[in-house]
This record gives structure tokens, sequence and C-alpha cells, in this order.
């Protein structure tokens, strides 16, 4: 099966495209820029979904939903915001349909037409400080902490399944405080709750940082991100919170009485990870043969595939299957036995092989007598021969370990392609002839960052939180700077 898939090393892009397919992840839609998600990607998705929904109650947090629709007036309060998305809008003008006169089909009803526009949500920062409004009056309404899990329209003219789509799945949290100093302290918890999920169940290393003004969410007066690299070198944002400051609550009028009696504007964040993830997990880990899934997130972690040549022998391989399924639940360990008469167990290894399945057992008729079976690991292609006798046990201890061999493979990948520049010259020899990240010396200057975007293609990813002052000249402009930024391609 592995056969239709392009390799990484000739074409880049075709190679995940083909993985998305064959791995029956995602197919496009009929509508242009939307998707489909098929059920073994939305199984990774839940997966995703169900770990990070644990992470967010786990630090307070509770889920509401808010409307589809935004009224367009709700847009222009905030004026940085409706910059940041009015060109990504969809817009909805009229409500009903109508038979055409001649018969031939349906049209728009021209008196149908909304008194005003709505806006399918491209983030719900506005509507849902529409609602805050009502919510809070005093500091004992504070803080509010929401997490929204939904889907959102942003109407991308170059669109790649997962990773940039019309409409896409995500969560979004949006939260309200008392104080700029608590909102910072929740902008800087969500950042590291998302750089957890990714390196600790994606096996995804990223970089936490700051972004630059020029790349900071519209309205927010600071941006924290986590960056990934790619195995094509390029970066991929892979989750973003953000501190709002008191832009919204004032542009939708949002004031508490404090413990003093004062009135004051309430503080922001907002922060969201989306389906791009499951872009990332496929381009960080994946191989020629197809899918390479952390067990973490597998929709199974174990298949079994029974060797049998008449039906006698597949009863007793069944049997055996089901005393090892029940060692391996009773583990907590996922499992699926795959008994289907109409695939020959290649064309199976195949299929679960490109499909990322973490661990295959094969069971035949000399592995009955012998009491064994065959284990095979997905992310080195190893096979090795276990007793039955405690095979859940050696699984377990098997998935920890390509849980963590998947991350210090990417880890390792990550150094290896990382680069620290001082002239500008070898800094585009790198972003041209090599890729992987770059950190250089920038003068904090837009203008600068603009140029260098405008020449190489690199962007500056994030100002890394961990960046140590660091005395040096711009590679570009040659003025004084007191640390490194990341810059790299990026998707």
């Amino acid at each position: 099966m592995s056969k239709g898939i392009a390799k990484r090393s000739e074409n880049y892009s075709q190679w995940y495209n083909d993985i998305v397919n064959k791995a029956d992840l995602a197919e496009n839609s009929a509508v242009r820029g939307s998707m489909v998600i098929k059920p073994y990607g939305y199984a990774i998705w839940e997966k995703m979904q169900a770990q990070l929904d644990k992470m967010f109650k786990e630090t307070g947090h509770e889920n509401a939903y808010f409307p589809l629709f935004i009224p367009k007036s709700f847009f222009s309060k905030e004026a940085d915001h409706v910059e940041g998305f009015a060109k990504e809008c969809a817009v909805v003008t009229h409500y009903r349909l109508r038979n055409r006169a001649d018969g031939k089909g349906i049209e728009v009803d021209p008196d149908a037409k909304l008194e005003e526009e709505l806006i399918v949500r491209p983030t719900s920062e506005t509507i849902i400080w529409n609602s805050y409004k009502k919510w809070i009056q005093s500091y004992r309404d504070l803080p509010i902490l929401i997490n929204q899990w939904a889907n959102v329209v942003r109407w991308e003219m170059r669109t790649r399944l997962f990773l940039r789509t019309a409409e896409f799945l995500w969560q979004e949290g949006h939260t309200a405080h008392a104080t700029a100093e608590e909102a910072i302290a929740e902008t800087k918890q969500m950042i590291n709750v998302y750089a957890d999920f990714v390196e600790n169940y994606m096996a995804v290393p990223v970089i936490k940082g700051t972004k630059t003004e020029n790349e900071r969410f519209a309205g927010a007066l600071e941006t924290y991100s986590i960056e990934a690299m790619m195995q094509d070198g390029k970066a991929l944002q892979t989750g973003t919170s953000h501190f709002l400051g008191q832009n919204f609550a004032k542009a939708f009028d949002v004031k508490f009485t404090d413990k003093n009696s004062k009135l004051d504007y309430v503080w922001a964040t907002s922060w969201g990870v989306s389906t791009r993830l499951m872009g990332a997990l496929i381009m960080a880990h994946s191989d020629d043969k197809g899918l390479i899934l952390p067990p973490k997130l597998a929709p199974y972690q174990v298949v079994i595939v029974p060797i049998y040549k008449n039906q006698e022998q597949l009863d007793k391989i069944t049997e055996k299957a089901k005393e090892l399924m029940a060692a391996l639940r009773a583990k907590g360990i996922t499992v699926k036995y795959d008994g289907r008469d109409t695939h020959r167990p290649g064309n199976k290894f195949a299929e679960y092989e490109l499909k990322g399945v973490p661990v295959r057992f094969a069971i035949g008729p000399r592995d009955l007598e012998q009491g064994n079976v065959e284990v095979a690991r997905r992310d080195t292609l190893e096979k090795k021969i276990y007793p039955q006798e405690g095979i859940a046990d050696v699984v377990e201890n098997l998935l920890d370990e390509i849980q963590k061999n998947m991350y210090n493979k990417a880890l390792q990948f990550r150094k290896d392609n990382t680069y620290t520049v001082d002239t500008y010259d070898e800094f585009k020899d790198i972003i041209e002839n090599k890729g992987g990240f770059v950190l250089a010396h920038w003068d904090g200057s837009s203008e600068t960052e603009e140029k260098i975007k405008n020449e190489t293609k690199a962007t500056i990813r994030c100002i890394p939180i961990d960046a140590v002052e660091e005395e040096g000249k711009c590679i570009f402009t040659g003025k004084p700077s007191k640390r490194r930024v990341l810059f790299a391609k990026a998707y």
C-alpha cells in the first residue's frame, strides 16, 4: 500500500497529501477549501480533544458554546481585531431561498436580505465579550475561565488538508480577570499546557516564545506561541496564547467593581489549538511507508492479525486473541483484532503500517503451538518473538519506549537542523539551501523583520522565552541586539 506514497526526499508536499489520503485521515470536500475528516482521522482528533479537555478542566476551565454567527457591528468595535480578520470573513447576507420563476432551480430571495449581515465566526472574542458584559459586574464574578470546542471559518485562498482549510475544528479559550497580573499568568499557564500536550502526547518537541508585534494575534498586547520543526525543516505553529489586555473589555464596555469599590475594565486572554495539530503529527513523525502515531494518541495501540489456512485454525487463533486482548485491555491498552477474511495477512500488515498503528501482533498455528507471538513496532519496523505469557507487561513497556523514542528522534532532528548565525549571507544560505531553524540577532524593528521576510520568505517564529541576553549585531542592519530570535520558513 505504501507504493502509492511519494518519497519525502523527492516531493515532500505530495508525500504529505498521499499519507493524509491513503491512511484514510481526510479528503477534500465538494466545498472549496473544506475537508471531510474520515473516521480514522477523527478518532485521532478525538484522542487529542479528550486529553486537552482533561488538561483544561484540571486547570479550572469549563466548556461552553457560543453562536456560529456574529453581527458585523461587533467586529467594528475592536479596530485591530477587524483589520486582522477582514480579508478572511465569510458573510451571510440573506436568510431565505426561493424557486426561480422559470422553474430552473432556486435563487436567493432578494426580499430576505438581513438588516445586518452576519459573519461566520473566524474566532469568537467579539461574540463572547458581548456575553461577558452581562455576566460580569463585580470582582466576585471573576475570573471567568471558559473554553469552547467549535468550528471556525477563515476564507483561505490556498488550502491544504489539516494545515490550512477554509473551515477547521478547534478549541478557543476565553478568560476574564480582575488584574493584568492574573491575565498574564493565565496566558503563560496555557502556553505551558499546550507545550506539555504537544511534547508528552504528540511526541513533538517545541520552542516556547513570544511573537513579534508584526506576528501577534489581532487585538493582542502579547502573543505566546509554541513552534515545532517538521521533517522538511519548516516551522509549524502548534499553539498560541494571547494576553489581550483590556482591549475587548473596552470595546464591549465590560467593567467590574473591584474590592475597593473602584470601577475598572476587565483583563482578558484567549488561546487555541486546532486540527492543524493533525498536520504536525503527520509531518513530524511519518516515513515513506506511511503514518507513524505516538501510542498515546493512536486510535488503537495494538492490532492483532491472525495467519491461518482454514476455519479451524482461525477459530483457535481467535480464541487465543481474545485472551491476549483481555490482558492488554486490563492494562488500559487499546487493541483491535482483525479477523476479516476478505484481506490477506500481507495486505493487513501493509494497511496498519500505513495507518501508523504502534504495535502489531501476528499469530499463526506455529505460534499457538509454541506459545509465542510475533510483535512488530511501527516506529523502528523491528520484529521480535515474545512468549504469550506476560505479553501485556511487555507491550506496556514497549509503548512507553516507542513514545519516548519518537520524541527523542524528533528532538535530535531539530538539534541537527538548528543553526546559529552572525551574518546575513550565512543566514540566506541556510534558509535557501538547508532549511531548519536559525537563531540570529535582530534589531527589534518591524521594518527589518519585513525586509528579511520579503527577501528570504523566513519569518521570526518567536523570541524564545529561554533566550539568554547576548550582545550582538542585527544580521540585516548591523544595529545592536540583545538576544537572538528564531527564524524559519513556516507553514
